[in-house]
C-alpha cells in the first residue's frame, strides 16, 4: 500500500509540474531578447526576352540587391518573369506583379519598363537598361523623374563608338545603322548617331526591321550599300545577332555594336557598357527604394565608362588589322575575344 501511495504522489507531482511549465512564462537569463520576425521584401523582375545581354543584367540585379543586404530566400522573394518578346505576356506579367502587391518591380529593357509603368502608378518601377527614358515617356526628366519610375540607363557612349570605328577603319565613308522600328530606345540612339556622324566623317544610311524575320533580307540589302555597320542597343537585333553577323562578315563588312555580348556573337569591336555591372547598379537602386527612397526624386543613373571589346577572330576573318594601341588596351582589361 505504501508503495502505491508513493507512486500516486510522484505521478501527481509530475503532472502538476508539466502543467505549471506549460502555463507559466519561461524565464531565461535576463539578457535574452524575444526573436525578431524578419521582414521579407518582394521584388518582381520582368525581362523582355532571353539573350546574353539581358540575362547578364538580370544576374547583376540579383547581385546588387545582395550587396545591399537583400538575399533571395532569406529576406527577399524574387518573382522573375520572362516575356519572350511577347507584348501580351508583358501586360499580363506586369498585372501579376500588381496583384501580388510587390514592394518594387524592375523592368529589363524599355518595353518591360513601359508595361510595368502602365500597370501601376503606386508600386515603384526601377528601369534596368532603358536608353532614353524621357523619350519612352517613363520619366518627366532624368534629374527629377516625378512619378513612381526611375532607374539606370544603358545609353551607349556614341562619340566613343564613332571614334573607335574611325580608328579601325580610317577610310570608311558610309556607315549603315540597323535598328528595330518599334524600339523607342533604339530609335533615340539612331538620331544621336545621325547628329554626331558628320563630325567623324561618316555618311549615315539607316535600315529598319519590324522583327527578326526581316533581319536577313534587310542585312543582305545593307551590306551592298555601306562600308561598315553600327548597331545601337536593340534587343530584337541582339537576340538574332548570329544572323546579322553571318551576312555582314560574309560580305566583309565589320559590325560595331554597342553591347559587349554582341561582339562575342560576331561583332568586330565596341566601346560598350558591361551589362552585368549595369545590372548591379540597378539592383543597388532597387535596394535603396526598398529601404524607403522615393523614385520621384531619385535621379536616373548612367554608366560613366565603357569597356573596349575586340573580337580578334572576326578581325582575322575580315582581314582587318586592329591598331596596336587598341589591342593593348583591350588585352589589359581582358576584353579580347579569340
Amino acid at each position: 500500500m505504501k508503495r502505491m501511495i508513493a507512486f500516486i504522489t510522484a505521478l501527481v507531482l509530475f503532472v502538476a509540474g508539466c502543467y505549471i511549465a506549460d502555463v507559466m512564462p519561461q524565464h531565461t537569463a535576463s539578457t535574452s531578447k524575444p526573436r525578431q520576425h524578419q521582414v521579407v521584401k518582394k521584388v518582381g523582375i520582368l525581362q523582355l526576352m532571353s539573350h546574353p545581354a539581358l540575362n547578364a543584367i538580370h544576374k547583376g540585379i540579383v547581385a546588387g540587391l545582395k550587396d545591399e543586404g537583400y538575399t533571395a530566400g532569406k529576406n527577399l522573394k524574387i518573382d522573375f518573369q520572362n516575356a519572350q518578346n511577347d507584348q501580351s505576356n508583358l501586360k499580363s506579367m506586369a498585372t501579376r506583379f500588381v496583384n501580388e502587391k510587390e514592394d518594387a518591380t524592375v523592368g529589363i529593357a524599355t518595353p518591360s519598363a513601359q508595361a510595368l509603368a502602365n500597370a501601376t502608378s503606386k508600386i515603384p518601377v526601377v528601369m534596368g537598361a532603358i536608353t532614353d527614358p524621357v523619350s519612352a515617356k517613363l520619366v518627366d526628366s532624368v534629374k527629377k523623374p516625378g512619378g513612381n519610375v526611375t532607374g539606370v540607363s544603358d545609353q551607349a557612349p556614341i562619340d566613343a563608338q564613332l571614334q573607335l570605328i574611325r580608328k579601325i577603319l580610317p577610310h570608311a565613308k558610309t556607315l549603315g545603322v540597323i535598328y528595330t522600328s518599334s524600339d523607342d530606345s533604339s530609335q533615340a540612339q539612331v538620331k544621336l548617331v545621325e547628329q554626331k556622324a558628320p563630325k567623324y566623317g561618316f555618311t549615315i544610311k539607316t535600315f529598319s526591321i519590324n522583327s527578326t524575320n526581316d533581319l536577313q533580307q534587310v542585312a543582305q540589302q545593307m551590306v551592298t550599300q555601306v562600308d561598315a555597320i553600327f548597331v545601337p542597343t536593340d534587343n530584337t537585333i541582339a537576340s538574332a545577332m548570329p544572323t546579322l553577323a553571318s551576312v555582314a562578315n560574309g560580305a566583309k563588312k565589320a559590325i560595331f555594336p554597342t553591347v559587349d555580348t554582341m561582339v562575342e556573337d560576331g561583332g568586330l569591336a565596341t566601346v560598350g557598357l558591361n551589362q552585368y555591372d549595369l545590372g548591379v547598379k540597378t539592383g543597388k537602386m532597387v535596394a535603396r527604394i526598398l529601404k524607403g527612397q522615393d523614385p520621384a526624386t531619385t535621379p536616373v543613373e548612367f554608366m560613366t565608362k565603357g569597356d573596349l571589346v575586340i573580337n580578334q577572330k572576326v578581325a582575322n576573318q575580315l582581314g582587318i588589322k586592329i591598331p596596336a594601341q587598341l589591342m593593348r588596351e583591350a588585352k589589359a582589361s581582358g576584353k579580347v575575344v579569340k
